[in-house]
């Protein structure tokens, strides 16, 4: 009886697993349609700006490479070249860099993972811990402070906070470098330094936030018969304030930081400029200036993957979190 069980739960899960891949796949489909679609209307061809910078090569010329590189082509037939390079594990050539895409993608990906994997883990690490401390002292001197900590957190622009971790600590201290990634060869432990302002800025834009939305699920869930029927049968208030209120309030917790993903992957780009940290998203920005179509067109859709990526490690979440959630449920939601 329990093994027929397991097999129709792993069933259930090889389904909920299958279709969501399927439907992400269908997304990042839409999406390149969409943005190389986008893309290629915008102004400023490459072939034009190179003939414009170079005095020796004549329209002819341009019409000549224009033709070498498909793009005399319809759009939709140039998407359908583009689409089946794809496949082949061709993400085409970057005209700023003179080389494949991936060659450039994949270290400032890895940059940008490490940046936003280090803030989001700091500020839910401390997110948490302070919304469930001003939850349980509603309306008191320290449930005040954070949330005056909050609004000022979310008052403060990112880029205004950089400049002033510049000045502080890197112009009047002169304890941490102002910016850069420092040398190539130097190691992980050496480089360190160079990550903590930007990792500080991108924290603490985050943190008001996640505290906020931390101490609303608490109170709320604090509220619940379940929590009254816990502490009447006598549980423990430790157990009643983790056990049952904190994995509950988890639940909404975890769609807003998995919503928020994606935007702080985008969102990115003004730490990333202000402290000249090469990531992705100053990667994306200098390739839609410089009309780098095929370094934009894969910049765009690596982040609309870390998006969708986002939502569906949110959906095995909430089925760990809450045992009511089935997988089959969230396939019908």
């Amino acid at each position: 009886m329990d093994g027929r069980i397991k097999s129709g739960h792993d069933g259930i899960l090889l389904a909920f697993l299958t279709r969501r891949l399927f439907g992400m796949a269908v997304v990042l489909t839409v999406m390149s349609f969409i943005v190389f679609m986008l893309i290629g209307l915008m102004p400023g061809d490459p072939i034009d700006i190179m003939i414009a910078s170079n005095p020796d090569l004549t329209p002819a010329d341009g019409e000549r490479l224009k033709r070498l590189h498909g793009l005399d082509l319809p759009l939709w037939e140039r998407y359908a070249n583009w689409l089946g390079g794809v496949f082949t594990g061709d993400l085409g050539f970057s005209r700023t860099y003179n080389r494949p895409v991936m060659e450039i993608l994949l270290p400032r990906l890895g940059n940008t993972v490490i940046l936003l994997g280090l803030s989001s883990l700091v500020a839910i690490a401390v997110a948490i811990p302070l919304g469930v401390i001003a939850a349980t002292r509603p309306q008191s001197r320290l449930d005040g402070a954070i949330n005056l900590f909050c609004f000022a957190g979310i008052s403060v622009p990112p880029f205004w906070l950089a400049l002033l971790f510049i000045m502080v600590f890197a112009v009047g201290l002169g304890w941490l470098p102002a910016g850069g990634m420092g040398a190539a060869d130097a190691g992980f432990l050496a480089g360190l330094k160079f990550l903590v302002l930007p990792v500080a800025t991108l924290t603490i834009a985050s943190l008001a936030g996640y505290t906020r939305f931390a101490r609303a699920a608490m109170i709320e869930v604090l509220r619940q018969d379940y929590i009254r029927t816990a502490r009447a049968k006598g549980v423990g208030p430790r157990r009643t304030l983790f056990g049952h209120g904190l994995r509950n309030a988890m639940l909404p917790l975890t769609t807003i930081i998995a919503l928020d993903f994606g935007t702080l992957f985008s969102g990115a780009l003004i730490t990333e400029t202000m402290f000249g940290y090469l990531g992705m998203g100053k990667l994306i920005y200098d390739s839609i200036l410089g009309n780098d179509f095929n370094l934009a067109l894969v910049g765009l859709l690596l982040a609309t993957l870390v998006v969708l990526i986002g939502n569906f490690l949110a959906d095995i979440a909430y089925a760990v979190l809450d045992p009511r959630i089935s997988f089959r449920a969230l396939e019908a939601a």
